[in-house]
């Protein structure tokens, strides 16, 4: 078996066997497969595509280049969500503590941000003293007492995906679909976790555009789980408009505080509770109710013990940015359109996100939102504050967003998108 042989497989549109993936991840994973070469095998699977089996071992052998977690010595069935990225997601930090004080386990591998899209791991680590990086048994240690935890997946899980995920982040080849689906599901069945949901983000904000990639995408991870036998559904939701009233590491934190505590914006307690209702449901809890855990406070407690089991103070000040810049409307009328996408790349030079995976970020960096679509605004209100510890940063962040939102005269009709746009199981 060589690379040059499984290039050429798939530049000239065939299907890759099983021995070819089997042999180019591990290959690959040890170095004896060069990054050129697995760049231009990235390149052909973008422009040539996979068919179900060959994505199905692709996943497989990602999976079988690392460690596998069991979590059958917990009391709890084990339910995990996975979102595909956006601005203002920051549905997995009131998310996990909801579900589990719905009586589900919720272990919740997650991620940095990279570009225009936020990280659960940045976001935490604005809270005083929270680690994102546990050990195997203090996961566990954690989900057992707490019934969640957060953190950063571990170094023996599917480390093949860590080589190649760097690698098409610059290759131009991210967006290939099998290479997103096969990314994911990797470290989500190599996880351990019983059942799973799937947000598949769709819009301006997402890797996935239309809803037609959206489709395809959430329907290959779906077809991945089922059949590994995990209990495996997911959402597609709107990501036109960024997600909640904040984009930004602290900024999030702060408005996923107020969801648990009974508050926050309508768009991010819908999706919330949307997803903790799929997730229940998958777990086999489907007498639970998820509405009442948030209004009685048990989610709140969940949260609090979650954040101080890894080192965190959960009454801490969140850092606040040094230095804001207000934009005002304008004009008098109907905001019709908030560009999710404009929004992240405002925040994202602000310092809230980073351009390489080494890049510091800035806790208290980030956009906040003052009117969403169909809101009425009136010449010179606040529509966006942005917010930064290095004010140099506000001439580049001002620079993503003339174009960023539309309003219409007084009495236009507006319809909004519903958060929630399809289900695929």
């Amino acid at each position: 078996m060589d690379a040059i042989s499984v290039i050429r497989t798939k530049r000239d549109r065939g299907e890759l066997s099983p021995e070819q993936i089997d042999w180019v991840i591990d290959a690959y994973t040890r170095g004896e497969v060069a990054d050129e070469q697995m760049s231009a095998l990235a390149m052909a699977i973008l422009l040539n595509g996979m068919n179900r089996t060959e994505i199905a071992r692709w996943t497989a052998a990602m999976i079988a280049s690392g460690e596998r977690m069991d979590f059958h010595t917990l009391s709890r069935p084990t339910t995990d969500k996975h979102s595909t990225g956006g601005v203002g997601d920051k549905i997995t930090l009131p998310l996990a503590p909801l579900v589990a004080a719905c009586g589900a386990a919720v272990p919740q591998l997650s991620g940095r941000g990279l570009g225009h899209t936020g990280g659960t791991l940045d976001k935490l680590e604005s809270v005083p003293g929270w680690r994102a990086h546990l050990s195997n048994a203090e996961m566990l240690d954690v989900l057992d007492t707490t019934g969640a935890v957060i953190c950063a997946a571990g170094d023996g899980l599917a480390p093949a995906d860590k080589k190649l995920y760097a690698l098409r982040d610059v290759t131009g080849t991210v967006e290939a679909i099998p290479l997103i689906a096969s990314s994911i599901m990797s470290k989500k069945i190599a996880e351990g976790t019983g059942a799973l949901v799937l947000d598949v983000k769709v819009g301006s904000g997402a890797f996935m555009k239309t809803i037609e990639d959206a489709r395809e995408l959430a329907s290959t991870m779906v077809a991945l789980g089922t059949d590994s036998g995990v209990r495996t559904v997911a959402l597609l939701t709107d990501m036109a408009t960024p997600l909640g009233l904040t984009a930004g590491n602290a900024l999030e934190v702060r408005e996923s505080v107020e969801v648990l505590a009974g508050g926050g914006p309508k768009d991010v307690v819908d999706l919330t509770l949307a997803l903790a209702r799929e997730m229940l449901d998958a777990a086999g809890l489907k007498d639970a109710d998820p509405e009442k855990a948030l209004a009685d406070g048990s989610a709140m407690d969940v949260w609090r013990r979650m954040i101080s089991a890894q080192g965190g103070d959960p009454d801490a000040e969140l850092p606040v940015a040094r230095e804001q810049h207000v934009v005002t409307a304008p004009s008098s009328g109907v905001l019709t359109r908030l560009d999710a996408y404009d929004v992240g790349v405002a925040a994202w030079r602000l310092g809230a996100g980073r351009a390489r995976k080494e890049d510091p970020v800035q806790a208290g960096a980030g956009v906040e939102l003052h009117a969403k679509p169909g809101d009425v605004v009136t010449e010179g209100q606040p529509l966006l504050t942005l917010h930064t510890d290095t004010p140099e940063k506000f001439g580049y962040a001002l620079e993503a967003l003339p174009g960023s939102y539309d309003i219409a005269p007084a009495g236009t009709p507006f319809t909004a998108t519903p958060v929630v746009r399809e289900r695929i199981a």
